[in-house]
């Protein structure tokens, strides 16, 4: 079951994929915590209790926010995406690849986890190597609700690109074994993962791509994404559904709640006004905001 209506983390770290000058100011107004917070408590307000997020430092200290106050956010739901790319990066510059190794490693059974990394590294154990890092993205998320862990695009298409088709099974068994939550994948190219995951025994998967009337960055085009979610069964979760801005809210909601294998959309905000009016959008397309 995942969230109908789920907001996303883009606008807090300076991320829009049409406007600089909009990212440069969202950037700024989001330097500080509480903003972001209050961002979060207006969409819990409003309906909207479940967050899509990288696994971007600041995200932790939001999971702290969260386990102060267990209560308050007992319906609130994280659907974690990993890997952060730059934080891996930013800590190998700073902390050096064996600091780097260190820091990430989950606080319980460190000793454990470095000696099957290290293990995994002399056997090319990448489903050892894989878990290690896994669980080393899930640890900000200690006692708080994950019931879908997401593999971001980056990673995604370029296993595509590998064909390496089996390190998705790694993930998704993994992510259910470990979490008990389901797997779920992000992608710039819907049509090639769902043939891919079909391949190594994903049924029915939980996939995340761009879905919007002018078929922005949507690899194939429209017509491609339709054939393919006719041909495999998917719960689609549709992002970018306006385009950056380009289309109107009303005509952009209406367009995409029509896709038939959408369950979910993925949207960015930084106002209570701009969520309610999302909200109610997708409420008048869809019902209320219940689980799918």
């Amino acid at each position: 079951m995942i969230n109908r209506l789920i907001l996303g983390d883009n606008q807090f770290f300076g991320v829009n994929h049409f406007s600089e000058e909009r990212a440069r100011a969202q950037s700024i107004r989001f330097q500080n915590l509480d903003a972001i917070i209050e961002v979060i408590d207006d969409a819990c307000a409003e309906g909207v209790t479940a967050f899509m997020c990288t696994t971007h430092d600041r995200i932790g200290l939001i999971a702290d926010h969260m386990r102060l106050a267990p209560d308050r956010y007992r319906n609130f739901v994280f659907y974690p995406c990993m890997p952060y790319a730059h934080k891996y990066a930013n800590a190998v510059t700073e902390l050096g690849p064996l600091g780097a190794i260190s820091h990430f490693l989950p606080k319980n059974g460190r000793l454990s986890a470095v000696l099957r990394g290290g293990s995994a590294v002399a056997r090319k154990d990448v489903e050892g190597m894989a878990k290690v890092l896994i669980d080393a993205e899930m640890k900000m998320f200690h006692g708080v609700k994950t019931p879908v862990i997401f593999l971001q695009n980056a990673v995604v298409d370029l296993l595509l690109g590998l064909g390496f088709d089996e390190a998705f099974a790694i993930f998704a068994n993994h992510v259910q074994e470990q979490y008990g939550a389901e797997p779920g994948f992000i992608t710039m190219n819907l049509p090639t993962l769902l043939e891919r995951l079909s391949r190594v025994g994903i049924e029915n998967p939980i996939v995340c791509a761009n879905m919007n009337k002018l078929g922005f960055r949507m690899c194939g085009g429209i017509d491609a994404y339709e054939r393919a979610m006719t041909e495999y069964p998917v719960r689609a979760v549709a992002m970018s559904v306006f385009a950056s801005g380009a289309i109107p809210a009303r005509e952009a909601i209406s367009w995409v709640c029509g896709r038939r294998s959408v369950e979910a959309i993925v949207f960015g905000a930084s106002s209570r006004s701009n969520i309610r009016s999302t909200r109610d959008l997708v409420a008048s397309a869809w019902g209320p905001l219940e689980k799918r």
